[in-house]
Parts: C-alpha cells; structure tokens; sequence
C-alpha cells in the first residue's frame, strides 16, 4: 500500500457559536491542510498520483473558503465552523474529484488550526 501526503494553506475567520470561552468571538487561523492518498498500484510512471495534480485539487477545494467568513457560508448553515467540521467538508469535496479511483482513494484530511492544534478526518475504511 502506497500513501502520500500534500499540504497546503489559507485563510479565514470563524467563531463557534454557542462555546463558553474566547472562540465564542470572532478570530481567524491561518489552516493549514493536509490530504493523504492512499493506493495498492502505480501509474505507468510509476506515481500513485501526480503530487501536482493532487495539489491543485486540494488548492481547487480550499480556494471557496480562503479568505472568508466561514459562518456566512452555505456549508456551515446547519453546523459550527468547527476545525473537526471543515475537516470533512474539505474531505467530501475533495473525494469527490475525478483524480480518484477504485483503487487511489482519499484516505484522510488533516486541518491544523493552529501549530499545536489539529484534527483528522478519515474516510471509512
């Protein structure tokens, strides 16, 4: 079993409505996002999938949250911007490009919000 990993990042603001505490208010985190890869076979160039073109995807789904105010967003109309939320948010759209196959799937989606603060989302397996 192959697994890769990229990364990339953006912008927004958010505040978790309903929290006891300073997330109650309005702040921003600069995310940074991770989408890890996983599949059994290689390409005929020998790649599970382009870094490239996996990093364009990624950047592609992240683009309709950077630099925005993620409570105003359709998305989260019904649930809190929470990293654990945004984390599977990212993961459904990302899964459902058509870099993906039977046999290289998403396998997870990691959301930092901050350096020591991170949460996973991972598909069933």
């Amino acid at each position: 079993m192959y697994e890769i990993t990229v990364g990339a990042a953006f912008e927004a603001a958010h505040f978790i409505d309903g929290y006891d505490g300073k997330c109650a208010r309005l702040h921003g985190h600069n995310w940074i996002v991770e989408a890890v890869v996983r599949g059994k076979n290689l390409d005929g160039l020998g790649m599970l999938v382009d870094f490239k073109i996996l990093k364009a995807e990624l950047n592609r789904v992240l683009d309709g949250f950077d630099h925005r105010y993620l409570n105003e967003l359709a998305d989260f109309a019904t649930d809190n911007p929470t990293a654990e939320n945004l984390a599977r948010k990212i993961f459904e759209r990302l899964a459902a490009s058509d870099i993906f196959n039977a046999a290289t799937k998403l396998h997870a989606v990691k959301v930092h919000e901050s350096p020591n603060s991170c949460v996973e989302y991972r598909a069933d397996d």
